[in-house]
């Protein structure tokens, strides 16, 4: 699905050549020459999640002589349809070369997305299939990785088309979504007021509201009165001498035969300028996009028959001798006027809003007490670590003393180190202390060497 589509896309260019890139969304510059060696051009991100592949794939295409031929002839159905698809075994074996690459490249990029997701489910050990995985991607064949087929051209038609399709409806979804949001945050900041401050706010929107529908009358787009202040308005042209024809062919820009949706939102922005304002306060511009949305809803649904998302000249001209062309009534009305959703569909978008909030609460608490148990576990290690530390110091401590103090003998008594200058004569051998004083050994003293005179020399 779609997350966001840019204003205007697709585009289409004069020639059936081209019309694959109109049915894809991609806008191809129909001036360049389309040349091997030609620089593709940036074109609109089409907010589909494999814009870059499509691109990529409809530059390469556009290069083969043989492919533009056949397109020449091609109709929008026949490129829906996947028909188109089968000339791609006609192409170059250069063009097929490049596809072939591109396309492993988008299933390595898949491939990488798959990982990731499986990693953020902290699954590591978790055996991935990716031919099974692949499947979910259904814009290329998952069967075969390698080459780009006949099959990926015709599956990526069909997949781009039928999300492109589908914007519409999830852009008015997310509408909904936004204005039941809205409602549910004005109507929470009411209830914190006190009654008085409530009075006052809700007088306050009620000025807005007003403000806002006291606004000229807005014209239904593509009716004759639409179509003529334009005209007047913007192309400075005399509205008694308004024409279908030259009006067509003034508002296709690009001058390819056809009103895409660019060129038609264009025309709504008189009539957009009525209502919404961005400088007032009450004019939500979120509104505006709708409006702009709608209003070229009910263009296409009434003007283009073939549902090609596109407006011929053939169409817009049947268009305008239908009843409806002139007949506006009490003219458009917008978006204020026809509530985005039910009251019941607001409870159960706010019961929603509960259980998510009180889901996100849950978490929050439990994570908290996480956090808290592993500060405590982290203060425990702390304590440990400390007194690890504290021990270890203890025991270099006694390590050193028992490394600094003198030896002692057998017996107790302290044994000095002959090698010291300051050290005291060692005791002799066996204990004296007791031994009475006669029996006491006196050490033996050295012979007295004689003394020689003088007459000795």
């Amino acid at each position: 699905m779609p997350t966001s589509v840019p204003r205007g896309a697709p585009f289409l260019l004069l020639t059936p050549l081209l019309m694959l890139s109109a049915v894809l969304a991609v806008p191809v510059d129909r001036a360049a020459p389309h040349q091997e060696d030609s620089q593709a051009t940036e074109t609109p991100d089409t907010g589909l999640y494999y814009h870059r592949y499509l691109q990529e794939v409809i530059n390469v295409l556009e290069t083969d002589g043989h492919f533009r031929e056949k397109l020449q002839a091609a109709n929008a159905e026949d490129i829906k349809s996947g028909k188109l698809s089968q000339e791609l075994d006609f192409v170059s074996h250069n063009v097929r070369t490049k596809l072939d690459e591109l396309k492993r490249q988008e299933v390595s990029r898949l491939r990488m997305l798959l990982k990731a997701k499986m990693d953020a489910k902290q699954e590591p050990n978790l055996q991935v299939d990716h031919v099974n995985l692949l499947k979910q991607f259904e814009h290329l064949d998952p069967q075969n990785q390698h080459t780009f087929e006949a099959r990926d051209l015709e599956l990526l038609i069909q997949t781009a088309t039928r999300d492109l399709a589908q914007y519409d409806a999830a852009h008015h979804e997310e509408f909904k979504r936004y204005e039941m949001l809205k409602e549910h945050e004005r109507r929470r900041y009411l209830e914190s007021l006190g009654e008085e401050q409530r009075k006052e706010a809700e007088r306050k929107l009620q000025e807005q509201q007003r403000r806002h529908r006291e606004h000229p009358k807005v014209n239904v787009p593509g009716s004759q009165a639409q179509l003529k202040e334009v005209w007047e308005e913007l192309d400075g042209l005399d509205p008694n001498r308004f024409n279908p024809k030259t009006f067509f062919i003034l508002h296709d820009i690009n001058s390819d035969g056809v009103l895409d949706e660019q060129e038609l939102e264009a025309l709504f922005t008189k009539e957009l300028e009525k209502v919404y304002d961005p400088k007032n306060e009450e004019d939500d511009m979120r509104e505006m996009e709708e409006e702009r949305l709608r209003m070229r809803e009910h263009v296409m649904k009434n003007v283009d028959t073939n549902q090609d998302r596109l407006v011929t000249l053939e169409e817009f001209l049947a268009s305008t001798q239908r009843k409806e062309y002139g007949d506006t009534g009490e003219g458009w009305k917008t978006v204020e006027m026809y509530p985005a959703y039910t009251e019941e569909e607001l409870k159960r978008f706010e019961e929603e809003l509960a259980a998510r909030e009180a889901e996100l609460n849950a978490r929050a608490q439990r994570l908290s007490q996480e956090t808290e148990a592993l500060g405590r576990s982290q203060d425990r290690l702390e304590a440990q670590k400390r007194e690890l530390q504290q021990a270890v110091l203890q025991m270099e401590q006694r390590k050193q003393q028992e490394q600094s103090a003198p030896p002692s003998r057998p017996d107790g008594q302290l044994q000095f180190r002959p090698d010291s200058d300051d050290a005291p004569v060692p005791a002799p051998a066996g204990d004296q202390k007791d031994v009475p004083a006669s029996e006491k050994k006196v050490p033996e003293q050295p012979p007295e060497l004689p003394q020689l005179d003088s007459q000795h020399l």
